[in-house]
C-alpha cells in the first residue's frame, strides 16, 4: 500500500467517519435536489482532513448554464468555510448507479484536491477512484504561467 493511501486511510479512522457514513451523507443529501428540468437527483458529501463532512446537490436553472452539480456544491461551501483540505468525495445519482462526475466538476476537483479519493455509489456498493485517474491529463494552474 503506498504512503499516500496510507495517510487518507489513517484521516479517515481518525475522523471516525467511515464510507459508509459518508455514502449515507451523499444519498441524503440527493434528496435535496432541484432537478426540475432533468430529473436527475444527485447527491455529494465531501470529508474534510479536519472531519468535517459538507454536502451538497444538484440545483437546476431555467437558464441550464447557471444549474450547479452536487460536487461543486459540496466543494464551495466546504471552501466559503475555510476548509480545504479534503479526504474523500462520495457521490450519489438516484437514476444512474456509480455516476461520475462531470467535466466542470472533475476540473474544479483537480484545482482544489488533485488527489482526492472519490467514491462512486449505488447506494449500497461503491468503487473508488483516485481523482488523478479520473481525469489523468489535466489543466492546471501550471499551464496558466505567462512567463514562458
Amino acid at each position: 500500500m503506498c504512503l499516500l493511501s496510507s495517510f487518507f486511510i489513517l484521516l479517515i479512522l481518525m475522523t471516525k467517519i467511515s464510507y459508509h457514513d459518508l455514502i449515507k451523507e451523499a444519498i441524503v443529501a440527493s434528496k435535496n435536489a432541484k432537478a426540475n428540468y432533468s430529473n436527475f437527483k444527485v447527491g455529494a458529501s465531501l470529508l474534510t482532513a479536519s472531519g468535517i463532512v459538507f454536502t451538497g446537490c444538484n440545483i437546476e436553472c431555467s437558464s441550464y448554464g447557471l444549474t450547479i452539480c452536487a460536487e461543486r456544491v459540496a466543494i464551495y461551501k466546504a471552501l466559503s468555510e475555510g476548509q480545504d483540505e479534503f479526504v474523500a468525495l462520495a457521490i450519489y445519482a438516484e437514476e444512474k448507479a456509480f455516476c461520475p462526475p462531470c467535466g466542470a466538476c472533475l476540473q474544479v476537483i483537480n484545482d482544489y484536491a488533485r488527489d482526492l479519493k472519490i467514491l462512486l455509489t449505488d447506494g449500497n456498493n461503491f468503487k473508488e477512484y483516485l481523482m488523478s485517474e479520473l481525469l489523468p491529463i489535466a489543466f492546471n494552474v501550471n499551464y496558466l504561467n505567462h512567463d514562458d
